[in-house]
């Protein structure tokens, strides 16, 4: 005879298998709240109600990147332990100056950034191909695979996650992602871009690459969260649906020109959003 307790007990392992492991957790970028570079922002994102911060970590400076001041990184560190806000993940801005596609410097500042990451304990370092940057056919694809191929081993070593953002398609970003061969090496989701540049269906893509090709997910979209082009209530249930457990964080617009307004109502928008998927869940089952 099945007692209550084992009843109980055979439901939750019954659901556990047929549901993926789902955890979303939102952050936003230091520039957003209009701290980039600077320790502060953890308080910002803190006030926010937001559950990570990422970290820019500037341009050179004297040959060298501001992060790269153990002081500061310091007071990163003692602020996220402080308010218990994790740094959940870097951004190497020079490579918008220095095109890892073409400039011998880039490489050099990656290396610097796992560093960074590493000493951080941010974990996900997101590199970046836009404007002049971007990577813009096979051949341009296949010297960023050679690259991230050097550089994975570097990054395995020391615990870090290459974010590759970018303005490919899901297939072209797995072509590299297959290339170099290595867990290092992962696509940061921008489910912004991916709508309004790319042009292609976000949700789809996320669930072709799945939860083992995507690090991390940036959300934005033109204006305000849920007035632009992005399938936010889509978008979520794909991230659902292949069981991701991570971090989204935020690079919202300020339309009407107050940052901390618009922040919150994003931010109001985006929680009304996933409280009404995991409602829609449980009316599911």
């Amino acid at each position: 005879m099945l007692t209550r307790r084992g009843f109980l007990a055979a439901t939750a392992a019954a659901a556990a298998v047929a549901e993926p492991k789902y955890r979303l957790e939102i952050g936003v970028m230091d520039g957003v709240v209009g701290k980039p570079g600077s320790p502060d922002a953890v308080a910002l994102a803190k006030s926010f109600g937001l559950a990570g911060l990422q970290v820019t970590l500037g341009q050179p400076k004297d040959g060298a990147l501001p992060l790269e001041d153990l002081a500061l990184e310091s007071r990163f560190i003692a602020e996220s332990k402080r308010l218990g806000v994790p740094l959940d993940a870097t951004y190497i801005d020079v490579l918008h100056v220095n095109c890892l596609k073409s400039d011998p410097l880039a490489p050099k500042w990656v290396s610097r950034g796992i560093e960074i990451t590493k000493r951080l304990n941010a974990r996900i370092l997101m590199t970046v191909f836009f404007g002049k940057c971007s990577v813009l056919n096979r051949q341009e694809a296949d010297t960023v695979a050679s690259l991230f191929k050097e550089l994975a081993p570097e990054a395995e070593k020391a615990g870090v996650i290459l974010g590759f953002e970018n303005l490919l398609t899901a297939e072209e970003s797995a072509r590299v992602l297959d290339r170099v061969g290595s867990r290092a090496l992962q696509v940061y989701y921008d489910v912004g871009n991916a709508t309004n540049m790319v042009k292609v269906d976000a949700p789809r893509e996320i669930r072709w690459l799945g939860r083992a090709r995507i690090c991390q997910f940036h959300f934005k979209d033109k204006g305000y969260l849920g007035q632009g082009q992005v399938s936010f209530a889509a978008v979520l249930r794909a991230i659902r649906d292949i069981g991701f457990t991570g971090y989204a964080n935020l690079e919202t617009s300020a339309p009407s020109g107050a940052m901390e307004a618009d922040l919150r109502r994003n931010v109001e928008y985006l929680r009304g959003a996933m409280y009404a998927l995991d409602n829609t869940i449980i009316r599911d089952k």
